[in-house]
């Protein structure tokens, strides 16, 4: 089975999480955290910058690495890389997806998670157990 590399953006700000819905594909309009491909030669922090400046037109910062998530889809393995980040510069701007919101640390799950990224809120709220100020 091909392994897909990406990198995904946890942005956080008050105490609250950004999560993108996607427009397109087999799952549209699930939930997702931002982010793309590593490509060949990148580092992932250096993925998640130039994929952010590509999807939502900003700068960010990547502060603390959080987890690696292995998934397999049916037509692929998934290794994500996630990162928490925080806004560096302009503003998120939707350049790729249908939609985003800002959603609380304590309800996270109120919107419907692509399955590999179940696994990251479920990393975050492990997290936010041992930081609860992020």
């Amino acid at each position: 089975m091909k392994t897909i590399h990406v990198v995904a953006a946890i942005i956080h700000e008050d105490g609250r999480i950004f999560a993108t819905q996607r427009g397109y594909g087999d799952y549209k309009d699930w939930w997702e955290f931002p982010g793309g491909k590593v490509e060949s030669g990148e580092m992932p922090e250096e993925a998640l910058v130039r994929e952010i400046r590509e999807e939502l037109a900003a700068g960010i910062t990547v502060e603390q690495y959080l987890t690696t998530v292995e998934y397999d889809y049916p037509a692929f393995h998934l290794s994500m890389d996630c990162f928490f980040c925080s806004l560096a510069e302009g503003h998120l701007t939707l350049l790729e997806h249908e939609a985003a919101k800002w959603l609380p640390l304590d309800n996270l799950r109120q919107v419907k998670w692509l399955p590999a990224d179940v696994l990251v809120v479920e990393a975050i709220e492990r997290d936010m157990i041992g930081h609860p100020g992020r």
